[in-house]
């Protein structure tokens, strides 16, 4: 029993990843029709904002410690950083501490800013092309985008640490009635988990209680009829790009002291939430974050070494197989609507 329930609990933070990253697949395919192949770039970027705030909270200057010396007496010149020299090195160093938390100030108008100039720039574009281009010049984008990362950041993964309020695990054994030390959760899997829900509850409220959320889903439903009515669409729809890449940069930033981000994060995470969203049925925002849980439990069992004893490589591949059994039972997916890339 504690081991079904720790790799339950394991599979709640990658499925929390891919169910943000395929909500905001499913938010860009429902609104605009388009299959963004570059969407795991933005969860990339996003993750790189964590790292670049950090980089900023980070930055010093030298100074000369009279209280520390060398072996010669001298005194030492040490590394202040500018928050601590501006606020003290109690609230200043607080602020280093939450630098990836803090680093959603930096990921939100990036990435809503980066999420219009995609579509703006490029996308709308492809409204009107068969799937395949779209898929083409997206997976382009993406390429590029990696590539620009890893110029400027390099190739190898970059550790990013938690707040030392979150940096050690909870012993769950004890909670549930276990022995101790049974089962142990980290802080910050928690945490992203918990902040996942929020996201996701975010944008289901935005999308079911707001004006501009119901105008959003009618012109899902019947983009032309709303457009008659003389509602500007294609400007909601250009909204709804930025949120969605919002979204993903937001899953990227809490992300990071769980992975290292590196330039390739983003196309791994890609090709594994493609495969939630049609799990779960193309254009289901439910469908998609219900998918997105699932398949990261299964994925966390598949990942156990007695289940890899017997069946070698399956922690690799059983997203795949759960996927061809329900699409061959049920072809539209887990929650998909008639009519949605059927043609």
């Amino acid at each position: 029993m504690d081991a079904i329930i720790l790799q339950i609990l394991n599979g709640l933070d990658k499925g929390s990843a891919y169910a943000l990253i395929a909500l905001g697949l499913t938010l860009i395919f429902g609104t605009l029709g388009v299959v963004n192949f570059a969407h795991g770039a933005l969860f990339m970027i996003g993750a790189f904002c964590a790292v670049t705030m950090q980089r900023l909270l980070s930055l010093s200057y030298e100074e000369i410690d009279p209280t520390r010396t060398d072996f010669l007496g001298n005194p030492l010149k040490v590394e202040v950083p500018y928050v601590e020299h501006w606020f003290g090195p109690d609230l200043g160093g607080a602020i280093v501490d939450w630098s990836v938390p803090l680093g959603i100030l930096l990921a939100i108008p990036v990435m809503i800013g980066l999420g219009f100039a995609m579509e703006r720039g490029l996308i709308k574009h492809f409204y009107k092309r068969p799937h395949a281009d779209q898929i083409l010049v997206t997976f382009g984008l993406a390429i590029v985008l990696q590539e620009i990362i890893k110029y400027f950041f390099g190739a190898n993964p970059i550790q990013t640490g938690a707040p030392s309020a979150f940096s050690g695990s909870f012993d769950f054994g004890t909670l549930l009635g276990f022995d101790p030390n049974v089962i142990i959760y980290p802080y910050w899997r928690m945490v992203y988990f918990l902040f996942s829900l929020v996201i996701i509850g975010g944008v289901f409220a935005f999308l079911q209680f707001t004006t501009f959320g119901m105008v959003v889903r009618a012109g899902m439903a019947d983009r032309e009829t709303v457009g008659l009515l003389g509602i500007d669409i294609d400007r909601r729809f250009t909204l709804m790009f930025g949120l969605a890449a919002a979204v993903a940069g937001l899953a990227g930033v809490m992300y990071t002291p769980i992975l290292a981000p590196n330039y390739h994060m983003g196309m791994d995470f890609l090709v594994l939430s493609f495969v939630v969203v049609v799990v779960g049925g193309m254009g289901s925002l439910p469908g998609a974050v219900l998918a997105g849980f699932l398949l990261g439990i299964l994925q966390s069992f598949a990942s156990m070494n007695e289940v890899k004893s017997l069946i070698p490589g399956i922690d690799q591949v059983i997203i795949y197989l759960v996927a061809i059994v329900i699409l061959l039972t049920r072809p539209r997916g887990l929650m998909g609507r008639k009519g949605v890339m059927e043609d």
